[in-house]
């Protein structure tokens, strides 16, 4: 899906009037030798160190590991919205900073962060406004992402008046607004109660599906990392690098038939061994 101009999708232009073009042969994310250190009053703590990871357009990839890994320190390192203390993270072959500007990622963060004054409609539109996109495109794309998640009879509705699942939907409606290839996630569901959290993982992957979105999902839940990715990368306590990289080829069809087979559970028994750094023997291996 490529990047328009602020009359289509609402793309942030350079001085040019012009998106920098993406390397179609390009990862979705690279990351090489990326490490992040921050300064305390006790000293240096080094967060993130020597991350290596390559993750291909339309790829779903899940990042776990216990809290204080930099799980989340390496998404806001993916979304420039921090910078590493060395390596380099490029999207789609731009620089992170370069990617922002041009709105080749959307991010969801676990709390849904919408405009309390502001419609559903007005939310999920809300980055087309900032970057200038006229009227009759934004409602079409308002209409277009409400019915995507589910939210057609709601758009005229205001957060206060929706459920905590339906606000992370629109949250997710915002964060494809503008169409990007890449889609950020922290968590995204967190905070809710099990069962709309199962149901809210089956609506993202088929909207990650419909989309043809790469996905960086960051969660604390082995089974909800298994049930959504094609690969799990499994970090470390601080500092946070990456340990292991398990594949989970459990098909395009991600719906609650796939949590009572034994390939899910078997997979899910490979990411936990892997977590604790016991011996894993991976489905499919000999």
């Amino acid at each position: 899906m490529s990047t328009e101009s602020t009359t289509g999708s609402g793309a942030t232009t350079r001085a040019t009037g012009v998106p920098s073009a993406a390397d179609p042969a390009a990862p979705a994310l690279r990351a090489t030798g990326v490490g992040k250190s921050f300064t305390a009053r006790k000293g240096e703590v080094v967060a993130l160190t020597g991350v290596e990871l390559e993750v291909a357009p339309g790829e779903f990839v899940s990042l776990i590991g216990p809290s204080g890994c930099g799980k989340s320190t390496l998404l806001r390192l993916i979304a420039d919205l921090d910078a590493p203390t060395s390596g380099e993270l490029t999207i789609f072959g731009k620089p992170a900073h370069q990617a922002r500007l041009d709105q080749d990622y959307g991010i969801a963060f676990q709390q849904a962060g919408l405009l309390p004054w502001r419609s559903v409609g007005a939310n999920i539109a809300l980055p087309l406004e900032l970057h200038g996109v006229e009227r009759a495109a934004r409602a079409a794309r308002v209409a277009e992402l409400a019915e995507l998640v589910g939210l057609t009879e709601f758009v005229d509705r205001h957060p206060d008046e929706l459920s905590g699942g339906m606000q992370q939907r629109v949250a997710i409606a915002r964060s494809l607004a503008a169409k990007p290839r890449l889609l950020l996630m922290d968590e995204p569901f967190g905070a809710l109660d099990e069962m709309t959290r199962e149901y809210l993982q089956s609506e993202l992957a088929r909207i990650a599906a419909e989309t043809g979105a790469a996905v960086v999902f960051v969660t604390h839940s082995i089974p909800e990392a298994v049930f959504l990715s094609d690969r799990v990368v499994v970090m470390s306590p601080r500092p946070g690098r990456i340990t292991d990289v398990v594949a989970t080829p459990l098909g395009a069809r991600r719906d609650d038939g796939l949590r009572e087979s034994p390939e899910y559970y078997a997979h899910v028994t490979a990411v936990r061994e892997a977590l604790h750094g016991t011996p894993t023997h991976r489905p499919g291996e000999p």
